[in-house]
């Protein structure tokens, strides 16, 4: 149940992610996507730190995906412009996310999972959804019966 913490050992699910740490960010592709987590009508945050692998109480590297706050922006900053995934950003996370599945939560009789990306309903694995600049993905746990009220935007700082 959440909330869900980043994993004490990052590497392997890293590496589970597809994903490599390297030593410095690289900007080389550089760009911010938002992601909101709401179940029951209660934000869930987005951990600090995802991403990054911290030893000794140092970081001594981080992905591409990765997050810097709380705040639920996710940072894409590559050397190559390739696709990042939201199923790769949270299997690095170590958060289950699938059809139907969020972490611990799953689908059922009365309560089920919906996903959105820019306001607009996604029907599809949400672990497909590719990272777009200032995407606002909104993953969306409650009643069946209930209206999800979910942001069809995020207001990026300047610069971001």
């Amino acid at each position: 149940m959440p909330p869900w913490p980043i994993p004490a050992d990052a590497a392997p699910y890293i590496a589970a992610a597809g994903l490599v740490a390297s030593s410095e960010e690289h900007v080389d592709v550089h760009y911010h996507a938002h992601l909101d987590i709401l179940v029951n009508g209660h934000a869930v945050p987005v951990p600090a730190g995802i991403g990054f692998i911290v030893q000794g109480g140092q970081v001594t590297g981080l992905t591409s995906l990765h997050t810097h706050d709380t705040s639920g922006v996710v940072h894409i900053e590559s050397p190559k412009n390739v696709p990042f995934t939201l199923g790769q950003f949270f299997t690095e996370w170590g958060v289950a996310l699938g059809p139907g599945r969020l972490g611990g939560l799953t689908d059922n009789a009365s309560q089920v999972l919906r996903v959105f990306v820019d306001g607009q309903p996604f029907t599809g694995n949400p672990a497909t959804i590719v990272f777009r600049p200032h995407q606002e993905i909104a993953l969306w746990y409650g009643a069946r019966n209930a209206p999800a009220n979910v942001p069809a935007r995020y207001d990026f700082p300047a610069g971001e």
